[in-house]
């Protein structure tokens, strides 16, 4: 009986033995546009920083450092991303955690500890070898690998919490639970999606803080865990971004024009806003800080436009969102070592592993990581 196209209505079309498959559509071929964007977002970044410096007794050098450490950080992270895409990530990881455990003095509660000295500087630091530990974890093969640097990342998680920093904890935990619930996503913008929503809403949130927009009971019940005296820089800085929008009062100048109470040191809280929006809306007026916004957006896009297979770049975008969110409410951003870090997961988030790292792609993966292949490339 003839059994194909043309044959007996109703029967069954079966494919002769041998014959070849339908090509399967082949992932989007990597564009340069998306780096060249970000080269221009962060060469616009450091020019506005000194626009808002220029003609004041201001201090750009800061935020230009920053800016050279974050590019840095992306570069090496480029480059060993593509060249040690399991290894790289992973030794990172362990050489954060080791810097903050082996010294003896590193978890006496002594606020100068190294080796930031400044206990939640080194708990956002935890939060990005989190993401890298479980970055390496979707990467690795073998499941005693992968289960090892999930344990890693637990540990720098439960190392934050032990320095104190109970958002640094709940942060690194967070990265872990979403890395996990990573595996079950096939398309990654729905993720990216909420990491941008939670980013914003932590923002809006710190705002409603400071001009006290939140009911009473709520607005009292934040005051008290964020403490008082940053609230009231919060209040500061943005009653100078108020009195100064374009150019703000310039880079480093805050403690000077700061008309407030000055800041308890017992509280651990610096002498500018402890939170990186409202720093850069004081200091650099409405457009610095919509350029940090829109740097966060870039990455996002980045992440989006990756090569890395789904799992590896929702756990990047969740650790540098759980940064992003620390640093709304502290001055972590302060430190050119974070910087960096969140540079180099950025970077490594985004390269393109050679194809000959030993780790052969299989079944729509880039770096051997056994995901089902839905047909349509890398980009999900």
């Amino acid at each position: 009986m003839d059994t194909t196209a043309g044959g007996t209505p109703g029967a069954t079309r079966t494919k002769p033995a041998g014959a070849p498959r339908p090509p399967r559509r082949e992932p989007r071929p990597y564009s340069g546009t998306t780096d060249a964007v970000g080269i221009a977002l962060l060469v616009c970044c450091g020019v506005w920083t000194l626009i808002a410096a220029a003609g004041r007794a201001a201090r750009p050098e800061g935020t230009l450092l920053a800016i050279l450490a974050v590019s840095a950080g992306y570069a090496a992270g480029r480059i060993l991303g593509a060249l040690l895409p399991v290894l790289a990530p992973a030794v990172a990881a362990v050489a954060v955690l080791a810097l903050v455990l082996v010294p003896p003095s590193r978890l006496s509660a002594h606020p100068d500890a190294p080796p930031l000295g400044y206990p939640n500087a080194d708990a956002a630091l935890l939060v990005l070898a989190v993401g890298a530990a479980c970055c390496a974890a979707w990467a690795v093969r073998g499941k005693g690998w992968r289960l090892g640097l999930r344990l890693v990342a637990a540990g720098a998680a439960v190392t934050a919490l032990a320095l104190g920093s109970a958002a640094g904890f709940a942060a690194g935990i967070g990265v872990v639970l979403y890395s996990l619930a990573a595996a079950r996503m096939r398309r990654r913008l729905l993720g990216l999606c909420g990491l941008a929503l939670a980013a914003a809403l932590a923002v809006g949130g710190s705002y409603a803080v400071a001009v006290d927009a939140l009911p009473s009971g709520l607005s009292e019940s934040l005051t008290g865990q964020l403490t008082q005296p940053r609230v009231e820089l919060w209040h500061e800085a943005i009653d100078l971004a108020e009195r100064h929008p374009l150019r703000g009062v310039g880079p480093e100048r805050f403690t000077e024009e700061n008309a407030g109470p000055p800041a308890d040191a017992t509280t651990a809280v610096a002498a500018s806003p402890p939170s990186a929006p409202l720093q850069l809306a004081a200091e650099q007026g409405i457009p610095g800080a919509a350029l940090l916004a829109v740097a966060f957006g870039w990455l996002l896009y980045a992440l989006w436009r990756s090569p890395r297979p789904t799992p590896v770049v929702l756990t990047a975008g969740a650790a540098l969102t759980g940064l992003a969110l620390l640093a709304t409410v502290d001055h972590v951003l302060s430190y050119a070592v974070v910087t960096a870090g969140a540079g180099f997961l950025a970077g490594m988030a985004t390269a393109r592993p050679l194809p000959d790292d030993g780790c052969p792609p299989v079944a729509g993966s880039a770096s051997g990581l056994l995901l089902p292949d839905d047909g349509f490339g890398p980009l999900r």
